[in-house]
């Protein structure tokens, strides 16, 4: 079986000790693809260091995390810009909105994010959404493009089903990781649902590990994890699941090769 993961922040110093050891692990348990997004100006040389170090498997996204959104937000997009027309990149982000932590920046980060949807449908390249406390204020933005459909991914998805049906109805993925291992949680019957075409796996690593790691580091090690969760809820074989999953990733993110 091939697992993807469409979300994951390999090159954090969370992996300093072991990263060798952390992308053999991974390949050995069936991961063939990382896409690596960007959080801001810092991590784009550890991000594009890994890349480089792992070429076939580590793919990185150009772009600026709605809590890196300050007063310089300008200039870093334009630090970013440059990373997005090298050509090396597989998508755009990681971008969105993000409420949770502070919310006096809002009117940026929806400018922030409305330029980097922009970027996407400029350059052609998939775009990973990053919501937190921020649904309405993400559909606001993803309204303002009119009926435009984008390609690209609602990372660590945590809505309702009217959210996903409107995400999916977007052109977005959505894309699902530990949480949905979790056995108390609300997302289990929005996902129980959703196609199966409609859903990619990520880990968001180091964060969200799944049961029955959670609380630990999480990796892509994990992936199959979150596959046999799906699998228990949509009642298919785990290898119906990892097929239908790494397709739905190839067809987003289109300069991975596996």
């Amino acid at each position: 079986m091939i697992f993807i993961d469409t979300h994951t922040h390999l090159y954090l110093e969370d992996f300093d000790a072991d990263r060798e050891a952390m992308m053999a692990r991974a390949t050995a348990a069936g991961v063939k693809a990382c896409v690596l997004p960007n959080i801001d100006r810092e991590s784009l040389k550890p991000m594009t260091d890994m890349a480089a170090r792992w070429p076939g498997l580590c793919y990185p996204m150009a772009g600026l995390h709605p809590t890196s959104v300050s007063d310089d937000w300008h200039e870093q997009l334009r630090t970013a810009e440059s990373l997005r027309d090298s050509g090396t990149v597989a998508g755009i982000g990681e971008c969105g909105i993000d409420l949770y932590w502070d919310q006096t920046r809002i009117e940026a980060q929806k400018k922030a994010f409305a330029m980097q949807l922009q970027w996407s449908l400029d350059t052609g390249l998939p775009v990973s959404v990053h919501i937190r406390n921020a649904f309405p204020e993400v559909f606001s933005v993803l309204d303002s493009f009119g009926d435009t459909l984008f390609n690209g991914v609602f990372h660590c998805f945590s809505g309702s089903r009217e959210e996903a049906e409107r995400a999916v109805a977007r052109g977005f993925m959505l894309g699902i990781g530990g949480v949905i291992t979790f056995k108390k949680n609300r997302l289990r019957d929005v996902i129980r649902e959703v196609s199966p075409e409609s859903v990619v796996l990520e880990t968001d690593a180091p964060f969200l590990a799944p049961e029955p790691y959670r609380g630990k580091r999480n990796e892509p090690l994990y992936l199959p994890y979150v596959a046999e969760a799906l699998a228990e809820l949509w009642g298919m074989p785990l290898h119906s699941v990892a097929g239908a999953t790494t397709a739905n990733a190839c067809k987003v993110y289109t300069k991975l090769t596996l």
